[in-house]
């Protein structure tokens, strides 16, 4: 039985910069991974068939999984007629903006290359992901990185300063497909992505905090105007810094002294289920 862990993300940044002929969306932004995380257990399963138990009852156990999707995917490309079986115990909370199905698919690709022995290196595991889903490349490595085309191209960036992170979800789910159908390009205002690598590669933590932007906010928002009022509570309570990930609705807050971080926890959680307090991790794998 092999292990993996797989890290939930936040986005530092994230900007569209336009409508791509292949109907996605050209994006830039920054994201790093955090110390919230699913694990994920894999065995072989002998009778040639892709097996998923999960601890949340919301976690599709077929092909609607990206963890099926993956081992479907290596199995087709290598010609593995062996069956697997994945036991995948949630952390990361579900349709929430932090990217758990694609880490977990990403957590899938590694532990099937060391399962199969594969050989394949990290930068060969995402190229396989993309096809699955844009943000597992950068899933595959974790860390820092930007990211640009769909979001599976990336170029790797310096840890974000430490710090603590509070994790924030309302009892709600957003479409990613929704946020985007609601964007309008004409009027964004557009997050300063150089300014957040400057301060990443300076280490400068208020630098940082003035830097965070996600044009996806508004769109969002104007569906589930709780995620506003989460954001503007949050702000209340002391945190340096807030942002929803992604397309929502989890907010985050950037908090540079522990003293703070258990008054805004506890504020947050008389009218907000699920709360966490996480450091990021901010380092890249490599091969």
């Amino acid at each position: 039985m092999l292990h993996e862990k797989a890290p939930a993300k936040i986005n530092l940044t994230l900007d569209v910069l336009g409508k791509r002929p292949d109907g996605y969306h050209e994006v830039e932004m920054i994201m790093t991974t955090v110390d919230l995380a699913d694990r994920l257990s894999i065995w072989p399963s002998r009778d040639g068939q892709i097996h998923i138990l999960s601890s949340d009852r919301y976690v599709p156990d077929d092909r609607r999984n990206l963890v099926w999707q993956a081992a479907d995917l290596l199995r087709k490309k290598f010609g593995i007629r062996s069956g697997v079986t994945f036991e995948l115990e949630k952390r990361i909370p579900v349709a929430a903006g932090l990217a758990g199905g694609s880490s977990d698919a990403a957590a899938a690709l590694r532990g099937l290359n060391r399962l199969w022995n594969l050989g394949l290196t990290l930068g060969e595991l995402a190229e396989i992901g993309a096809q699955i889903g844009s943000d597992i490349p950068f899933c595959v490595f974790g860390g820092t990185s930007v990211a640009t085309g769909r979001g599976e191209k990336l170029r790797h960036l310096p840890a974000p300063p430490n710090c603590w992170v509070i994790l924030a979800k309302p009892a709600i789910g957003v479409s990613t497909a929704d946020a985007y159908g609601r964007l309008d390009l004409r009027k964004m205002d557009h997050p300063d992505t150089r300014a957040m690598e400057a301060a990443l590669a300076a280490g400068d933590y208020d630098a940082m905090c003035r830097s965070v932007g996600n044009v996806l906010e508004p769109a969002t928002m104007g569906m589930h105007p709780e995620v506003a009022m989460l954001k503007d509570g949050m702000r209340r309570f002391g945190a340096d810094a807030v942002l929803m990930s992604g397309s929502g609705p989890t907010v985050y807050g950037l908090v540079s002294s522990e003293a703070r971080v258990a008054r805004i926890v506890n504020g947050l959680r008389g009218f907000c289920p699920e709360v966490h307090a996480v450091r990021m991790l901010g380092e890249v794998l490599l091969d």
